[in-house]
């Protein structure tokens, strides 16, 4: 059976024909297409949908906003889920969440009656003593501890990321951001309108703003034809903006999709958080916010109650009252905290529906009933001073209370950008003052209730705005005076406690003084301390009352205790939101069809797709060392158009790299290439590269495949240092590169058609040259990476493909091969050669990984100079050294320690079998007492085994250099 609900025009989110079924706590309930998973429940008159944090007291909604942690449930894979905003699904199956047992028989309900025993702070005070008692609580704390269920085995769903821009965004789209967003566009400003909601029109879709109850309704179908017709006005709903930031950067979630919005103007129509009144039990479910009912009955068509009492501080709780009998709610009393009403008719439209209106008079407690802790009495007494009533009473049987004590404006964002909130002691008012530049606000935010100032403020601020673009603006609206809506002190203490300050954290009133008798009188240690404010809902309900026991405690004003500071994120985002795209972009090179048409197992390097090696997959040692042998001792060809390519050209190039690396290049000659080895300015090496010279103004530099980037940045900084004449570019995708390597490559080269002289005597080791290679101009660098005779041959980059086909053709009697990444470290590892962010890490300096020799030390400056000098005057800590093992040993992976004796003196950083050398080779940092070559070094691998390696002083293959320079 399907619960039965309002006629229309009652709700306004929901589709009456099209019924859901779903389940909570194991049992199936019926709702409608559009309701929450809480108006769902409370249709069904299943109020009891939590337990409390701390005492887990039996808690229903309180806003139907997400504003509160009341609601919070379980779903599969989704803890924390706020059911007051969460769709409802069909089928869908819902679960408590913190308790103990089942939702209805919590068996930790007695930490209520134990709550004496449990003052604010008692954590920190009672289980670090006696010595080691953590230890026993630990356990069970940790055990008690915590809310939702985590899914470890969960996936998310893709997620990803977006750059929205926009002259003016509007933030909020009741009737101030309607209107100020409707103002602003049709001056001309491309406007993007963020709402929370699925719905737009705040407010207006369900409060009562005078007697005329479709007066709200008409004005807000009004708004939303033109802002839906406008073409200037792009709409967000259920988009939450989730902070500000500096220059108008608002991070906004949308579903799966966090929007990166950049605006000129921002207005932030936010509005305000109704705010509760403090008594004895005021968190027992079926007590809620006026704002909570009416939107329960105008959204989702559900009757919140059969007989309640109103308790209000604002002539808006009038409004909610009648309502609340228009739609058949039998009214037992309306309770006023003022002496009357702003508006008399009000009090005359109750009473002449025989309405008990009690005026000065506050809710003092209420009463449970059996069924599911629901409210089911409330006692009123008048108010006779500040917090204090009268011994009278006056009892009335309800199963719904609705409260309102006033209006706290949604402050977050905007203290977020630097705004001071103020209050005003005598109006118990709060106001938002020094807002940066470029950044309005308007509405309820801004302290404006009434209706016809709300978008008076709107058009006001949309005028701000379009000032800031340099736009003309009209002439302003005039705002009439507009009477104050907020009881001064809306909280009264009870013998028996239990008045909850925080709901999130079941602070009750005196928790929030015996916090400052403590001597915790700032209101951010009183948070710290009693954790108000710290729970989901994030102060939205808690700050005010806090600060207003806080102030009263120390004898200070609100104005001056002021409340807590508002950071982002405005509500919870998922790790998902924050990191995007579950994929890894990466780039191809020219040559990357060839690549895949040879057999090519790819790898990542940087943001490249690199070749490992060349065969079947799983075969990566075979086909690795096969390709090593095949550059020993024949020919083989590596694409290397990953690696940096870096034009400097100027004439004072050869100074600022002079600068710029550690090495001396004022004087490198024309057509030489040198090493290039660069340290940051804490001496810490953070890339190389090779720097050729082919004029007297033109260097081509290159750097690592994964370190480009940064090298490029560094440059480009240090020159706006500097100063000096000199052009920077990165020519890295601009240029295609391979390397030819062993000993029959000059006889290749020479095959393919090269019109250069490559003799040794001609094009000697660490020349450079520009010329033709059939054809296709070339720079040639003779290098020699992986210790062979070598030629590094750089050509434009849609010329790639040609010259890989051309070389390959040319090498085929040599019996060429393509050989990979895998290969290349094996052959380097040899030679000694180090990689750095491989061999290296976020410490390493040129001294302990034996780079002295690329260090001119007559140089009066390069960056990072000071602080090697700084570091080598200190003992050395350790060295890179290399290792060897026999052929058939424990083979070291990267990352196994080395010992010395019982203690970690380094790590492996690099190891491989070398088929040439037939013997486990490596790369490891140790202590400087084990670097001696001949030494032994104690190496931990696999199953915790130890390993002798002999320290080796590398290069282990050549030692004289002697191929590369054939």
């Amino acid at each position: 059976m399907m619960p039965a609900r309002l006629p229309a025009p009652m709700g306004l989110l929901i589709d009456r024909e099209r019924p859901l079924s779903f389940q909570f706590d194991g049992q199936t309930y019926q709702g409608l297409a559009g309701d929450s998973i809480a108006s769902a429940l409370l249709a069904n008159q299943r109020w009891l949908l939590s337990r409390s944090f701390k005492y887990h007291r039996p808690r229903g909604p309180m806003t139907m906003a997400g504003e509160d942690a009341n609601t919070l449930v379980q779903l599969p894979g989704a803890p924390n889920t706020l059911a007051d905003v969460q769709p409802l699904a069909a089928g869908q199956d819902v679960s408590a969440q913190n308790v103990n047992g089942s939702l209805e028989r919590d068996r930790n309900a007695w930490l209520g009656k134990a709550s004496r025993f449990m003052p604010v702070g008692f954590y920190y005070r009672s289980f670090y003593k006696p010595k080691g008692a953590w230890k026993l609580w630990e356990p069970i704390i940790r055990k008690q501890a915590g809310l939702g269920v985590l899914d470890l085995t969960l996936r998310p769903d893709y997620h990803d990321k977006a750059f929205v821009f926009a002259d003016v965004a509007v933030v909020g789209a009741g009737p101030a951001g309607l209107q100020a967003a409707l103002s602003a566009a049709e001056a001309g400003a491309e406007v993007l309108l963020i709402e929370q909601q699925a719905y737009l029109g705040g407010a207006l879709a369900w409060s009562r703003f005078a007697l005329d109850a479709e007066a709200a309704g008409q004005l807000r179908q009004q708004l939303l034809q033109a802002v839906s017709e406008h073409p200037k006005i792009r709409v967000m709903t259920q988009a939450t903006c989730n902070g500000w930031f500096t220059d108008n950067f608002l991070p906004v979630i949308q579903g799966q999709r966090m929007h990166k919005v950049r605006a000129q103007q921002v207005i932030v129509a936010s509005g305000a958080y109704d705010q509760p009144v403090v008594f004895h039990n005021n968190d027992l479910p079926g007590i809620v916010l006026t704002s909570a009912a009416q939107r329960l009955m105008r959204l989702y068509a559900v009757k919140p109650g059969e007989r309640a009492v109103v308790l209000t501080g604002n002539d808006h709780g009038y409004l909610a009252a009648l309502e609340l009998l228009e739609q058949g709610v039998q009214l037992a009393a309306l309770v006023d905290l003022r002496s009357a009403p702003h508006d008399p008719t009000l009090l005359e439209q109750l009473e002449a529906r025989q309405v008990p209106c009690h005026l000065h008079s506050t809710v003092y407690a209420a009463s449970a009933g059996k069924a599911q802790g629901r409210i089911d009495s409330v006692e009123v007494r008048a108010i006779s001073g500040r917090g204090t009533v009268s011994e009278t009473a006056a009892h009335y049987a309800c199963d719904l209370l609705c409260m309102s004590s006033g209006y706290m404006p949604a402050y977050q964002l905007l203290c977020q950008a630097g705004a001071q909130l103020s209050y005003d002691d005598e109006h118990a008012a709060f106001r938002l003052q020094q807002l940066p530049a470029n950044l309005h606000i308007a509405g309820s935010v801004n302290g404006f209730h009434q209706l016809d100032n709300v978008l008076a403020d709107a058009r006001r601020a949309a005028n701000a705005a379009l000032s800031g673009l340099g736009q003309p603006t009209p002439a302003e609206d005039n705002f009439t005076e507009e009477p104050g809506c907020n009881a001064d002190w809306p909280l009264f203490a009870h013998p028996k406690g239990k008045e909850f300050v925080d709901l999130d954290e079941d602070l009750q009133i005196a928790d929030i003084i015996n916090a400052t008798r403590h001597g915790y009188r700032d209101i951010q240690l009183v948070k710290r301390f009693s954790t108000v404010g710290m729970g989901p809902s994030q102060g939205r309900h808690s700050a005010l009352p806090t600060a207003r026991l806080v102030a009263a405690a120390t004898q200070r004003s609100v104005s001056e205790t002021g409340v807590t500071t508002a950071r982002p994120p405005f509500v919870a985002e998922t790790l998902a939101h924050l990191a995007g795209r579950s994929f890894d972009p990466y780039r191809q090179t020219p040559l990357h069809d060839r690549h895949t048409a040879a057999g090519a197992q790819w790898m990542p390097a940087g943001n490249w797709q690199r070749p490992a090696y060349y065969g079947s997959p799983g075969s990566r040692n075979e086909s690795m060392q096969a390709e090593a042998l095949q550059v020993r001792n024949g020919v083989g060809l590596i694409d290397v158009s990953t690696l940096g390519g870096l034009d400097v050209r100027g004439p004072d190039a050869a100074e600022f790299l002079n600068r710029f690396y550690t090495f001396a290049f004022v004087k490198q000659p024309v057509g030489r290439s040198r090493y290039a080895l660069l340290t940051n300015e804490q001496g810490v090496v953070i890339d190389d590269g090779v720097c050729a010279r082919f004029a007297d103004e033109h260097f081509y530099v290159s750097a690592t495949t994964s370190g480009v980037e940064q090298v490029y940045r560094q440059m480009l900084k240090w020159n706006a240092q500097w100063r000096l004449d000199v052009d920077i570019a990165n020519v890295t995708s601009a240029f295609a590169a391979v390397n030819l390597a062993g000993p029959l490559s000059r006889q290749v080269l020479e095959q393919a058609g090269c019109d250069l002289d490559l003799s040794a005597t001609a094009f000697p080791y660490l020349e450079v040259r520009e010329g033709k290679v059939a054809g296709i101009p070339a720079r040639l660098l003779r290098v020699g990476f992986v210790g062979e005779l070598g030629y590094e041959i750089h050509v434009p980059a849609r010329y790639a493909g040609a010259l890989w086909d051309v070389l390959m053709t040319a090498g085929a009697e040599a019996g060429i091969r393509p050989f990979g990444v895998e290969a290349q470290r094996l052959l380097r590892l040899e030679k000694g050669h180090v990689i750095i962010g491989q061999d290296t890490d976020g410490m390493s300096h040129p001294g302990e990984i034996g780079m002295d020799w690329a260090i001119a030390r007559k140089k009066p400056f390069f960056v990072g100079k000071r602080s090697i000098e700084i570091l080598e005057a200190h003992p050395a800590k350790r060295r890179l050294v290399g290792f060897r093992l026999p052929a058939g040993s424990a083979q070291p992976l990267e990352g196994h320690l080395v010992l010395e004796g019982d203690n970690i003196s380094g790590n492996v950083t690099s190891c491989e079998y070398s088929p040439n050398l037939q013997a486990i080779i490596g790369l490891a940092y140790c202590s400087p007492g084990q670097a001696s070559p001949g030494q032994s070094l104690s190496i931990r691998v696999a199953g915790g085994q130890l390993v002798q390696a002999e320290v080796i002083k590398p290069p282990f293959y050549d030692p004289d250099n002697q191929r590369q320079e054939l």
